[in-house]
C-alpha cells in the first residue's frame, strides 16, 4: 500500500491570521482537502497560536472523516490537554523549544527515554495512536521503540536539503532509520521540507513508509495549482 498523504493545513491559518476575519476559512480547508483526496488532516498548534489556534482544532476535529493528527510539544500542559479532549486518531509529539519558527529536531529517545515512557502512556490510555519526531538516527529509532510508541516520525529536513546534489546519499541514513524501525515493529511516517521534487524518491525507498505529513510545500504549490490538483499532484507522487 502506498504511503498515505496527511495535508498539514497550518499554513492557511497563517494567511487568515496575517489579515484577520476568516478569510481563507480553516473549517472549510479541512473539509475540501479530504474532500479532494487528502488521506488525513494535520495541524501542530503552538502555545502563541500564530497559526492554528486551539479552537480551531475543537473546530476541526467533528468533521474528520479521515485522520486526524496532531502535532505538538506535550511538555505544554495546554497542548496536553487539548488532545486528551479531542482525542484525535494520533498525536505526534514533537520537542518544539519556545517561540521555535518551525520544528528543527527529533527527541533525544535516549536521554529522554523515561519522560517519554510516561508522557506517551498518558496518550495511550486514552486511546490515542502515538508517533515521535526523530533524527534519521538507527540508535535513536531503537531507543524509541523502547518509550512505547506506536510509529515514529522521521524529521526529513536534512533529505530535502541535500536530495538535489547527491540524492543517494541524502537518503541513506533514513533508509538505516526505517530498516531499524521494521525490525523493531515501529510504524513509520515522514514529515518536513518534503516537497514535489523530492517525495516520490522517498517514498519509492523507504521500507514500510506508512504516512507523510506535508504542509508547506503543498499550500505553496497551491497557489500555482490549486488545491484540488496539488493533493491530486502529491498522491500521484506516493503512488
Amino acid at each position: 500500500m502506498p504511503a498515505k498523504l496527511s495535508v498539514n493545513i497550518n499554513k492557511i491559518a497563517t494567511l487568515r491570521n496575517s489579515r484577520g476575519g476568516n478569510v481563507p476559512n480553516v473549517l472549510q480547508a479541512a473539509i475540501d482537502c479530504q474532500k479532494f483526496g487528502a488521506d488525513g488532516i494535520t495541524v501542530h498548534p503552538r502555545p502563541d497560536e500564530r497559526h492554528i489556534r486551539y479552537n480551531d482544532v475543537r473546530e476541526i476535529a467533528p468533521i474528520i472523516t479521515t485522520e486526524f493528527n496532531i502535532e505538538g510539544n506535550p511538555k505544554v500542559d495546554k497542548f496536553v490537554q487539548l488532545v486528551l479532549d479531542v482525542k484525535p486518531a494520533q498525536v505526534t509529539l514533537v520537542p518544539d523549544e519556545d517561540r521555535q519558527l518551525t520544528s528543527d529536531h527529533g527527541w533525544n529517545t535516549i536521554k529522554e527515554a523515561d519522560y517519554l515512557k510516561q508522557i506517551i502512556e498518558v496518550f495511550k490510555r486514552a486511546g490515542i495512536r502515538v508517533s515521535i519526531f526523530v533524527d534519521p538516527d538507527a540508535e535513536l529509532v531503537a531507543a524509541a521503540a523502547d518509550t512505547g510508541t506506536d510509529r515514529i516520525e522521521l524529521y526529513t529536513e536534512s533529505y530535502a536539503g541535500n536530495y538535489i546534489s547527491n540524492k543517494e546519499q541524502a537518503i541513506a541514513d533514513y533508509i538505516k532509520a526505517a530498516e531499524m524501525a521494521n525490525e523493531k515493529k515501529l510504524g513509520i511516517n515522514a514529515g518536513h521540507d518534503l516537497d514535489r521534487n523530492n517525495l516520490r524518491y522517498f517514498a519509492s525507498h523507504i521500507p514500510g513508509l506508512q504516512e507523510v505529513s506535508i504542509g508547506h510545500a503543498l499550500i505553496a504549490d497551491t497557489l500555482y495549482y490549486g488545491l484540488e490538483n496539488t493533493i491530486q499532484l502529491y498522491q500521484q507522487c506516493l503512488k
